[in-house]
């Protein structure tokens, strides 16, 4: 069984299909990337997945629990977690602390543990903080940690924002445009920061990404979506000479909210 299922997504907004019937399976472990042009229902996608919009049809299967219908924050709690687009971080708080909020659902001790500062309460805060310390060192995040993230470079707060999504643990990690407005040194030093990720962490990812350098470099399967619907699925070799994929990018067919 996949680790995530996805079977005939429906998303329309007003007149606009922004997915039409799209399948998709992404594998414990499995890097995959999903590409496609500006409006392909990429993004659209992603927020199905992670309860940010609801489908009018279709199925979301995550380690065989359906998501639709679910919150995002419920749907984080199972094991998905994921970045944005644009950088979603707490811009006054460092780097330590924003990390910090990725731990609060693997927190134990409760409010009266906290108020009390309880024996219960200093070791889930060692806890916490002894597995932030461990991104911020895998990351090499030492110079964000005590420093506003809002003040930190772009390419910082890039990783920062992936920090804090692999601060939850996840089984999945959804990477949504991560090299997008970073510089060729800064796309070559995050694809290794993703090949260290996995190295220690294990998670599936799924990437989508407007670099195909990068697509094709990091990933072990891509999947295309065009109009909303999945055109092709394969290894990236593969995909590269797919009639479908080269009429999808220099045909320019899109439609709806990427």
């Amino acid at each position: 069984m996949a680790l995530l299922e996805v079977r005939g997504l429906h998303l329309a907004f007003g007149g606009v299909q922004a997915l039409a019937g799209v399948d998709l399976e992404v594998h414990a472990g499995e890097f995959v990337a999903l590409i496609g042009p500006n409006g392909a229902g990429k993004t659209s996608l992603f927020n199905c997945i992670t309860g940010f919009y609801q489908p009018q049809a279709g199925s979301i299967r995550f380690r065989g629990r359906e998501l639709v219908g679910l919150s995002p924050d419920a749907i984080s709690r199972l094991g998905l977690a994921r970045t944005f687009q644009n950088i979603e971080l707490f811009r006054m708080m460092t780097g330590l602390q924003n990390l910090l909020l990725g731990r609060h659902s693997h927190v134990r001790a409760g409010l009266l543990d906290a108020l009390l500062a309880t024996p219960r309460w200093w070791r889930d805060e060692e806890a916490q903080r002894r597995r932030v310390e461990e991104i911020l060192e895998l990351l090499d995040l030492q110079v964000a940690r005590a420093v506003p993230v809002g003040a930190l470079p772009y390419g910082l707060q890039k990783l920062v924002e992936l920090g804090r999504a692999l601060a939850q643990e996840p089984s999945l990690l959804l990477l949504d445009e991560p090299s997008a407005g970073l510089t060729p040194e800064e796309k070559e030093e995050f694809l290794f920061k993703l090949q260290d990720v996995r190295d220690a962490f294990g998670p599936a990812i799924l990437l989508v990404e407007h670099d195909l350098n990068l697509v094709m470099r990091a990933s072990e399967r891509v999947v295309v979506l065009d109009r909303g619907r999945v055109v092709a699925s394969g290894p990236p070799a593969e995909i590269q000479r797919h009639p479908e994929v080269i009429q999808a990018y220099l045909g320019g067919g899109a439609g709806g909210p990427a």
